[in-house]
């Protein structure tokens, strides 16, 4: 997979970074050093192709997500981060993962198939548009979620079952809305007061 790897301090926590459909690796690295300078960045590009743009996971429209492929993806995805945190001797509970659209969707996989392995998420636009039958333990996971009102790509029913999702599962659930799919300076804002409080 094709990533880039910043380290701005020795032992500092890690940024793993997954873009939006379309995007790179480089996307979010100046949303990263917005929200904490000091943390080391690790950005991943999505290794599947949608009419040529980068994805995480393939999808039979939008919304209609092809669900073997996201859990092969996951644990692909989640492999890779593993294999890097050993290559650069980060650990695991230091990651924070930041994604946004797309990005944010491969992070709640990741999460439900390793919900021990991750303690901090910042998810910008999230969508899971599937009831998750057993619930996992997020008792130590700490998430900021960004839903959109009037998003046109996630009803607002569909930010309902995310907040859901972590709430019931027990995690530390931070919200903010803002109009449409997008990711803001007011939202970044909010998400480096959670992060850094």
């Amino acid at each position: 997979m094709e990533y880039i790897y910043k380290e701005k301090k020795k032992g500092a926590p890690l940024f793993v970074l997954l873009h939006g459909t379309g995007g790179t690796e480089k996307d979010l690295v100046s949303l990263a050093e917005f929200l904490n300078p000091e943390y080391n960045i690790l950005g991943i590009r999505g290794n599947v192709q949608e009419n040529g743009m980068n994805r995480y996971f393939k999808r039979h429209g939008e919304g209609h997500y092809d669900w073997e492929d996201l859990e092969f993806r996951g644990n692909e995805l989640y492999t890779f981060i593993v294999e890097k945190s050993n290559e650069y001797t980060f650990k695991m509970e230091d990651i924070v993962l930041v994604g946004f659209s797309n990005g944010s969707n491969i992070a709640i996989k990741m999460m439900l198939q390793q919900p021990k392995s991750f303690k901090r998420a910042a998810l910008f636009a999230p969508m899971y548009p599937t009831d998750v039958q057993t619930k996992p333990d997020f008792s130590d996971l700490k998430v900021f979620l960004s839903l959109g009102k009037d998003d046109p790509i996630v009803p607002e029913s569909e930010n309902l079952r995310v907040i859901d999702l972590f709430k019931q599962s027990g995690a530390d659930v931070t919200t903010a809305r803002i109009n449409g799919h997008q990711l803001t300076q007011e939202v970044a804002e909010k998400a480096q007061i959670w992060l850094n409080k």
